[in-house]
């Protein structure tokens, strides 16, 4: 059996379920305790909890990395809130210098399981420093586990996977969706670290979303099945660990990639895929692969603009018949 949550129940029950299943287990953040934060992803587990379990933190970035860090290496299993993930620049050090290389500088002698949850993405009108995909400044940091949740089942089981990890974990939940509403099971499932799903099965052309992406994708895609094009809709939901195998054995089958992505090019996530894939398929490629993604510009505030910024439904079907046409 299931039922219908929006995204942001789906981290409140996946929270309590963790602290529930383990007193390690601890929240803390901006405002995390005080009516449950701005965007109310700890509603009642304060009153459930405690203020021992669940702790408001003073607007520093650095103190809340420093202390999940701190707390992971005493035995503890911290969840640490970083309210929008445009401001892990404010803490990158703490995360890429420290919390990514414990293990490997203790000789793999110490773990660190400290989950860093990030309110990700554009499309809620916060302007440009507000509204960034930010996941895509940790690809290249050894010692990190990247993960995206697009769904409500996704928002709980990659959590749940998150905090239970013996490593650091950053979770990016998208802001756009946090009333996004889906099936979730009455007994949720732990979504495995590193499992693509095949969202939509298609023959003709492989496109690979994460996020409010993987939406629109797949509006895409059905958008598409009315012009007689059958499309493949993949959404990798953790960047690191990477699918490849999923994903390179639907373009084994349609030998056509697109790419949906809410940032620009350079760097991306959606780079690399494309980087991995080439190295190994080339061959199966008949055409070139493409990525539909931002504007190599800031995030317009302007809500007209900022829409325009985001990668359309037409924008990413545009793409596909692109690369058929080819």
């Amino acid at each position: 059996m299931s039922r219908t949550i929006t995204y942001r129940e789906a981290v409140v029950e996946a929270l309590a379920d963790a602290m529930e299943e383990d007193e390690t287990v601890f929240l803390f953040g901006e405002d995390v305790a005080e009516a449950g934060g701005p965007f109310k992803l700890s509603e009642g587990l304060l009153e459930r909890f405690g203020p021992r379990r669940v702790r408001d933190t003073p607007i520093s970035e650095q103190a809340i990395v420093g202390t999940a860090i701190g707390a992971s290496l005493s035995g503890l299993r911290p969840v640490a809130e970083i309210m929008f993930a445009d401001f892990a620049a404010v803490c990158f050090d703490g995360i890429v210098n420290e919390l990514a290389k414990y293990r490997y500088m203790t000789g793999g002698q110490v773990d660190v399981p400290a989950t860093i949850r990030l309110g990700n993405g554009a499309g809620a009108g916060f302007a440009a420093q507000h509204s960034q995909s930010v996941e895509n400044w940790f690809l290249n940091v050894p010692g990190l586990k990247i993960a995206v949740p697009g769904t409500p089942a996704d928002a709980y089981g990659l959590l749940r996977a998150a905090i239970r990890d013996p490593d650091p974990v950053l979770v990016f939940e998208h802001k756009h969706l946090f009333n996004h509403k889906g099936e979730v099971a009455d007994t949720p499932e732990v979504v495995e670290l590193g499992r693509a799903e095949v969202v939509r099965a298609g023959s003709d052309v492989t496109l690979v979303a994460t996020q409010l992406m993987r939406h629109r994708a797949l509006e895409a895609a059905e958008l598409l099945a009315g012009e007689g094009v059958s499309v493949e809709v993949i959404d990798p939901r953790t960047l690191v660990p990477l699918d490849l195998e999923t994903i390179g054995a639907s373009l084994d089958r349609t030998n056509r990639l697109v790419i949906a992505q809410e940032c620009s090019h350079d760097g991306s996530w959606g780079a690399t895929l494309v980087s991995r894939l080439m190295a190994d398929r080339f061959e199966m490629l008949d055409a070139p692969p493409l990525i539909v993604g931002g504007d190599e510009t800031p995030i317009p505030y302007a809500g007209g603009l900022e829409e325009l910024w985001i990668p359309s439904v037409e924008r990413i079907a545009d793409g596909v018949r692109r690369t058929l046409a080819f």
